[in-house]
This record gives C-alpha cells, sequence and structure tokens, in this order.
C-alpha cells in the first residue's frame, strides 16, 4: 500500500489514496500504522478518495474519512483536510481552487495558496459553530450555550490522580465553554498553560461522562486579545502538536466569553494557525500550512 506523510503545524497523518487503492478495515489500520514505534507513526490515518454521491451533488471534488491513532473514525480534523487538499492539488487530482473536500462535518470551501506550482498554504471555510449543548453534545441542561460555565462540581478536577495543586499552579479558572465544530469541543482558561498536567488531565476530561462523543480538551492562555496559546489533548490521539478544529472552536470561545476579538493568532506547539469568526455568515475561517513530509510503502 501506498502512502505519503504529511503535516499541518506538526499534527502529523498518514494519508492513502483510495482513488486507486482499497483499504480494508481502516480502524485496525490506523492503530497499526499510527504507532510511532512498530508502525510509521502519525496521529492517525486519512483516507483520500471520490466524493460520495450526496458530497457530488454539493460539489465536492475530493472525500477524506480521518482515524485516531486509537482506531476511532472523527468527523474532521482541520490540519487534515488542508493536507488532503495539497495532496489533490499537487497529484492533479483536482485542481480546482476553491476546492471543495467533502468530511463528515459537511464540504468544506478550501482556498488555496500556491507556490512554485504546489500547495503551501490554505485557508479553510470551517462552517458555523454548533453551539447548543444538546448538539455538540454536552450533557448539561438548562442553558442555551455553555459558556463560562462553572466546571466544579460537574467536573472534578481537584481529584487524584491529578497533582496537587495543579489548579493553582497552572492559574486555571472556574469555568469552561463548550463548542463543537463538527466535533465537540471543550475550551479551559489559564495563566500558564506549560504548567497544565496534560497528560493526567486531558484523557479523563476526555471521557467524562457529560460528554457521550467524548471531547476535545483544550487549555488557553491569553496573549492579549488577538493572541492565545494553546495546548490540546485530542479525543482519540491524545496530546497532539496542533489542533485545527480546536482552534476554531478556541476562536469561537474566546468571542463568546468575552476573552478575545473575532481575529486571533492561535499559537499551538507545532506552530500558528490564523482565525477569523467572520460575523457577516457566522463561519470560522483557519488560515494554515500544509507539508509533505515523506512517501513509502506500507507491507503487510
Amino acid at each position: 500500500m501506498r502512502f505519503v506523510k504529511m503535516h499541518g503545524i506538526g499534527n502529523d497523518y498518514i494519508y492513502v489514496d483510495t482513488f486507486t487503492q482499497k483499504v480494508d478495515q481502516p480502524e485496525k489500520l490506523a492503530l497499526r500504522i499510527s504507532d510511532r514505534h512498530f508502525g510509521i507513526g502519525s496521529d492517525g490515518l486519512i483516507l483520500i478518495g471520490p466524493p460520495s454521491e450526496e458530497g457530488r451533488k454539493q460539489g465536492a471534488h475530493v472525500r477524506m474519512r480521518m482515524f485516531n491513532s486509537d482506531g476511532s473514525e472523527s468527523e474532521m480534523c482541520g490540519n487534515g483536510v488542508r493536507c488532503v487538499a495539497k495532496y489533490a492539488y499537487d497529484r492533479k487530482i483536482s485542481t480546482a481552487n476553491p476546492m471543495r473536500v467533502e468530511t463528515g462535518r459537511g464540504v468544506l470551501t478550501l482556498d488555496l495558496w500556491i507556490q512554485q506550482g504546489k500547495v503551501h498554504q490554505a485557508t479553510v471555510n470551517m462552517g458555523q459553530p454548533i453551539l447548543e449543548p444538546a448538539n455538540i453534545p454536552v450533557h448539561i441542561t438548562g442553558v442555551q450555550q455553555v459558556v463560562n460555565y462553572p466546571w466544579h462540581p460537574i467536573l472534578d478536577l481537584r481529584a487524584q490522580p491529578f497533582p496537587v495543586d495543579w489548579i493553582k499552579i497552572c492559574g486555571l479558572e472556574e469555568q469552561m465553554t463548550c463548542v463543537s465544530m463538527g466535533n465537540p469541543h471543550v475550551v479551559f482558561y489559564c495563566k500558564s498553560t506549560a504548567k497544565v498536567p496534560l497528560e493526567a488531565v486531558g484523557p479523563l476530561i476526555e471521557r467524562h461522562e457529560i460528554f457521550p462523543r467524548r471531547v476535545n480538551v483544550h487549555f488557553v492562555e491569553l496573549k492579549n486579545a488577538g493572541e492565545i496559546t494553546m495546548r490540546t489533548w485530542e479525543r482519540g490521539a491524545g496530546i497532539t502538536l496542533g489542533c485545527g478544529t480546536g482552534a476554531a472552536a478556541v476562536c469561537v470561545a474566546g468571542v463568546l466569553a468575552k476573552k478575545t476579538n473575532n481575529i486571533i493568532l492561535a499559537n499551538l506547539p507545532g506552530g500558528r494557525l490564523a482565525l477569523k469568526w467572520n460575523q457577516a455568515d457566522l463561519c470560522v475561517y483557519m488560515t494554515g500550512p500544509a507539508a509533505e513530509v515523506f512517501s513509502g510503502e506500507w507491507s503487510d
């Protein structure tokens, strides 16, 4: 099986062209291929293939399916969709610009930035955020939106096995905001993201019972109203260097929580993303790079 490894700000996936190849049991393949010691090493597997009949009706040029490193399938990946467009354009599967990519979130439009005949960056219309608790989903009732909502006592983040005094050490605020960008996100603000014990806190929040489809967990540090730093525990993958849908969710959360402007620069461990929650159409626009690392063959 031929593959290409690509990344967007360090959020790396193995990409397989299913226009010409068949992939059986992608859930199991994602587990094996993502292993950083016994496989190729990645945050997951993304299949690039022809759009479905419904996708074609909506003008899609290609389709992506995304599987996390634990084998679970996710609706969308903001960093991954930019790489899908780069793969399709650079290999002349489609030279449409803008390009439309079918995802589990729907058909998304990407404006491609071309340099020497290849895509080096893209702006993605990530669509409108979903804010109703039942549709995120998060099991919180009595509110129209989960914005600046007290996380205690719903989430007991003071209990073991969390490090003692970690909340005080990182300056964690006592509220959370929940947003869906087609996949669920929860956002916490703190004074220092570097001091959050993400490897301990992340998995327990991800699988907490109030999040029936699990959740992507983000800790955000404000630099000013137009710039933030964030760290992510990604649903199904763990700590990642970047999360595009998460950065889009953080952009929305910042406006709703009155923390940031509707245009921000997000600093993630793997690089930067520019985001805008456009008030005209209420869609979030994300701009970031897409890079190819290497290609090869996977022998089973």
